[in-house]
């Protein structure tokens, strides 16, 4: 009878999830430990008895029987926090396909070595007349660093030993020689960072609107009863949903329980913050890529400790270790970021549902243009629905002006800007009131192409153009960049295939909009918001924090400044370019289109005064644009989802994108080529009956699969790797699942070097 050996990632709170160790399992357990088990290992030249987590099971010895240990147990009890991270890093590793040593890296980061902070204070221990006696004896011996020490403890007990070792400028060596003598003593505290840093202002407690109040009151009776659910709130721009979000929160805190609130993006952070912060003080706290690993090891354990009641961040917050999660909000539910790019790539939304489950926590997903897929499923039933239809000031959505660029051109503008929104921002800036430019769009210009030639100026090791940027001065001014591997070099002053001094950028950055707007509007105040202003650490905070504050007219930037923000004196928005993004090769491209449009307009006329918007395109015509320009998600909804339903798209059917890279291109093609005849075969001996070809109307095959490619990705070198993908779309999820699992067998016994294989179930954006 064959051995069955588990593999056991040892002390997982430590920097020991690079590496796995193998226990066998006593014949008493067959059966019952499963991938993500907690169990009880001996380890060491000791043997002491620890606590590990089970990342894979099998029949195979990786290393001398002789020497191999057993599993002593299995942990039994109540699941911790802990303990549900690593069940849901299983989940993670099941549905979205990687190692469980990635999943496990996901949700429960290897901790670096954090210097701890202290706190040192230096703490008078004799009486004060002996210290006295001490000042006498420094004196007579001319101590002058201990002399001034002494003389201080004569009237203090106690000193805060940054400022001994500053202000008074004594050395560490003189205080030890105080400390042998029985004088003082240092007393040393640690102290957990808080990287909030907000006046302790309280916000005024709003009252609900009725149909606020309905929306609370059935959610916690739901969560009251046992019976937690998955909420969809689809209120439009300024209805109100961030008070939903706070008395949710503020419910589930006085019953004991934490809540985690997540956001697409790290701008989004301050404002919500300092909402959340004027309601619950320093009960709140953030999570972000932008806190140093000192702090971000903190919240965790002030989460752990119970010293937080909310945590605010974008994506990887889901994974903050409260013990008792009772509600997981997610605003702004629509945005791509909450999709992660790198492996295992989860959504989410998705995961977050899942936490829920193992918590026992109640899941609100919020949004003026709700994502296809959970408006779909909360027209199925699978979610609940409710909606604000009216904004919270009593205001109406903004009036909507549509320019054709065709038009303009015809009739000689030429400007990047509209004659309507010249208009119109003159008129904002007369009247003392805010405006937002909005381009979807960083950089300086698009690509740099040669007039006489059409040579355009690619990276060497990358299958895209290199963007302009205008950094330095004078002459040097402009260097060519690469947006994906980051290479760069100086802008040419002639073209290097022909010679001719006719290169020049290509489409307009927010750079070049900000210049333009000067020259158009002197004196105009403006801020600018992008890829490129907000590269250090509280950029986000500082530029809103300053438009807030009225320090200037025109805030101008990119999909970051129309996601959530709210600034009551705006009442312009110009979008420029507006259909850029409908001309990318994605499913998603119209869906896209609309809530980024939809979203921008809906930043004017938040407050009391009344807004406009102005939406420049080239396809006025298009679906996405005039249900945007009218604010109608329903009417978008329903065209939409008839082209995913014919097309065999997300949320209609599902799609899995098999992603191959390789260092070397036909390597690359044949491994892309061999696994997506692998799957064909696995459903052609399942009686499935497969497609190559073009895809077709999925609805007509139920449970039909279809497998699209392989081909080379739309950017087929990226840093000198190749990249190819195939797709396979199937309405059935556990489907997908198992042709993952088929692949990855595969590619273990292929023991691949040189090539990676990643899994990308229904993508946000197509390779």
């Amino acid at each position: 009878m064959s051995e069955w050996y588990a593999d056991v990632i040892v002390d997982i709170s430590h920097e020991k999830l690079d590496r796995p160790f193998q226990y066998r399992i006593p014949e008493r357990l067959w059966g019952k430990l499963e991938t993500g088990a907690c169990v009880t290992i001996p380890f060491g030249n000791g043997n002491k008895l620890l606590k590990g987590y089970v990342v894979g099971i099998g029949t195979v010895c990786k290393y001398d029987a002789g020497k191999i240990k057993e599993i002593r147990g299995v942990e039994m009890g109540g699941a911790g926090a802990e303990d549900k991270m690593i069940a849901l890093a299983g989940w993670i590793r099941k549905n979205y396909g990687s190692t469980m040593i990635q999943a496990l890296k996901v949700v429960l980061p290897a901790r670096r070595s954090v210097k701890k902070l202290e706190h040192r204070t230096l703490q008078r221990v004799m009486g004060r007349e002996e210290i006295i006696s001490l000042l006498g004896e420094s004196r007579r011996k001319k101590q002058a660093a201990k002399e001034r020490l002494l003389q201080e403890l004569v009237n203090q007990e106690s000193i805060p030993y940054e400022w001994v070792t500053g202000k008074l400028g004594v050395s560490s060596q003189t205080v030890k020689s105080l400390e042998r003598t029985g004088a003082v003593r240092v007393i040393s505290t640690q102290t957990l960072r808080n990287p909030v840093r907000l006046s302790d202002t309280e916000e005024q407690k709003k009252h609900l609107s009725a149909d606020q109040r309905r929306i609370v009151e059935e959610i916690m009776a739901d969560f009251d009863r046992g019976r937690p659910d998955i909420y969809l709130l689809h209120g439009i721009t300024g209805s109100g949903k961030t008070e939903v979000y706070m008395q949710l929160v503020s419910e589930m805190v006085d019953r004991g329980r934490q809540a985690i609130v997540l956001i697409p993006e790290i701008a989004l952070t301050y404002q919500t913050l300092l909402r959340f912060y004027n309601r619950f003080g320093d009960r709140v706290s953030i999570l972000n890529s932008n806190l140093s690993p000192g702090e971000k090891y903190d919240q965790c354990e002030r989460a752990r400790n119970g010293e937080i009641d909310v945590i605010i961040g974008p994506r990887s917050a889901l994974f903050t270790p409260f013990p008792e999660i009772g509600l997981i909000i997610m605003d702004e539910e629509h945005e791509g970021s909450y999709k992660s790019e790198a492996s295992p790539k989860y959504h989410a939304r998705e995961t977050a549902i899942e936490a829920a489950r193992l918590h026992g926590a109640s899941v609100l997903l919020g949004s003026a243009t709700p994502s296809l897929e959970s408006y779909y499923r909360a027209e199925t039933g699978e979610y609940k629905l409710f909606t604000l239809k009216e904004r919270l000031t009593g205001g109406h959505l903004p009036q909507v002006h549509t320019v054709d660029l065709r038009r303009e051109l015809k009739e000689g503008n030429r400007s990047i800007f509209s004659r309507k929104l010249q208009e119109l921002l003159a008129d904002r800036l007369s009247r003392g009131e805010q405006s937002i430019l909005f381009l979807n769009r960083r950089g300086y210009a698009g690509f740099v192409s040669c007039r006489a030639c059409g040579h355009v100026m690619k990276c060497p090791h990358c299958d895209v153009s290199l963007s302009e940027h205008n950094e330095g001065k004078g002459a040097d001014r402009g260097i060519l960049m690469c947006h994906y591997c980051g290479y760069h070099e100086p802008k040419p002053k002639n073209c290097p295939k022909c010679g001719s001094k006719y290169i020049s950028g290509f489409k307009a950055g927010t750079q070049q909009i900000e210049e333009k707007l000067r020259e158009m509007f002197p004196g105009v105040r403006t801020l600018r918001m992008d890829g490129d202003t907000t590269r250090t650490k509280d950029s986000y905070e500082r530029i809103l924090s300053a438009f807030m504050g009225g320090e200037a007219d025109v805030l101008i930037g990119t999909q970051m400044i129309v996601k959530g923000h709210d600034f009551p004196k705006v009442t312009l928005v110009g979008v420029l370019a507006a259909d850029l993004s409908l001309s990318v090769g994605d499913y998603r491209a119209g869906e896209k289109t609309f809530q980024l449009l939809a979203q921008a307009a809906g930043r004017a006329g938040r407050g009391t005064l009344p807004g406009e918007a102005v939406i420049q395109t080239y396809q006025p015509d298009h679906y996405a644009v005039v249900q945007a320009a009218a604010q109608n998600y329903e009417g978008f909804y329903k065209e939409e989802i008839i082209y995913r339903e014919m097309m065999g798209y997300p949320p209609a059917a599902h799609m899995l994108a098999v992603q191959i890279f390789a260092k070397a291109q036909e390597r690359g093609h044949t491994l892309a080529n061999d696994l997506a005849d692998i799957s064909r075969r696995y459903f052609d001996n399942r009686t499935e009956r497969t497609c190559a070809d073009a895809p077709q109307n999925a609805s007509e095959r139920p449970g039909q699969l279809q497998i699209i490619g392989p081909a080379p990705a739309s950017i087929g070198r990226i840093n000198d790797i190749f990249r190819f993908v195939f797709y396979v779309k199937c309405p059935k999820y556990d489907k997908l699942i198992q042709i993952k699992d088929l692949l990855e067998e595969e590619i273990q016994t292929r023991q691949l070097t040189n090539e990676l294989v990643q899994f990308d179930f229904n993508p946000m954006n197509t390779m």
